[in-house]
């Protein structure tokens, strides 16, 4: 059967779970499954699964008991079910932080752990980036004194062990710091909820500027325009350009001594909604 610790969406387990039961015992099925739930509706299980249906929380135990599942599995299971039915973001990182609480989960989805910590925490990718610096050494108490603002030492430790782990930080044979470049991949449900993270943390850190940091050092302007679909389209694709160009400039820096964060964002205030499309979203 499979292992509930390696899943972050409860409705993929139960799909796996059926699958794998049915193949153990040809006589499986939804009805058998019902059944040993407590439920008369025969395609309970699969309306759950495909996303018809949701579990509610006298449903939870439930399930978890025709499951199999004792204990801590148990607790495991309604973490999922509450992370992936949460409403809000602010649920859904409740929820993420109970199922990531656990020990086994953590070691069979390290990287998925890891990678929402990097996008979650503003300072994880600033600290990347400081490593191009000249002076950059991994001392977490001279990290966390160089960040604007400045954080804990613990908190800067902390970030150092996740981006060598990743190898986002890459310690070359001399000894010399620098920034690593993997291939790392992750699910959707936590790119989406970590994604989300980095932006309000870095929209945060952007309000804030406008009292901590001189407005000699920083640049903030904002338009508000009245466009129609095809601009809007234009403008995004302008900004994508734009944003390529910049990175290409950054990128060509053979001194690089301060870290700085670009937020571009562009969004509508008014009505009525346009018919979604299939362009790049930018994030």
């Amino acid at each position: 059967m499979p292992d509930i610790y390696e899943y972050l969406n409860y409705r993929k387990y139960l799909e796996d779970y059926y699958e794998a039961a049915k193949t153990q015992n040809p006589a499986f099925s939804y009805r058998y499954f019902s059944r040993r739930a407590g439920y008369s509706s025969p395609n309970f299980l699969k309306l759950i699964i495909k996303g018809e249906r949701n579990l509610g929380d006298e449903s939870i135990p439930r399930f978890a008991k025709a499951l199999g599942l004792k204990g801590d599995e148990r607790r495991f299971f309604r973490n999922l079910v509450d992370f992936e039915q949460a409403k809000t973001a602010e649920d859904k990182n409740t929820a993420y932080e109970k199922v990531a609480a656990s020990t086994r989960f953590r070691q069979a989805r390290r990287i998925d752990h890891d990678l929402f910590s990097y996008l979650s925490n503003w300072y994880y990718p600033a600290i990347r980036e400081m490593s191009a610096r000249a002076d950059f050494h991994d001392d977490p108490v001279w990290i966390a004194g160089e960040l604007l603002p400045a954080i804990t030492p613990e908190e800067a430790a902390r970030a150092l062990e996740v981006l060598f782990d990743l190898q986002l930080l890459v310690r070359g044979e001399e000894g010399r710091i620098h920034r690593g470049d993997p291939s790392l991949t992750t699910g959707h449900e936590v790119q989406a909820l970590a994604v989300g993270n980095y932006h309000r943390q870095m929209l945060n850190q952007a309000s804030t500027s406008i009292s901590r940091i001189p407005s000699q050092q920083r640049d903030i302007s904002a338009l508000t325009v009245c466009i129609d679909g095809a601009t809007r389209r234009e403008v995004k694709d302008r900004i994508h350009d734009f944003r390529e160009r910049l990175l290409d400039l950054c990128d060509r820096v053979e001194i690089p001594n301060r870290v700085y964060q670009l937020n571009i964002q562009f969004f509508p205030l008014t009505g009525p909604d346009e018919p979604a499309d299939d362009e790049d979203d930018g994030e």
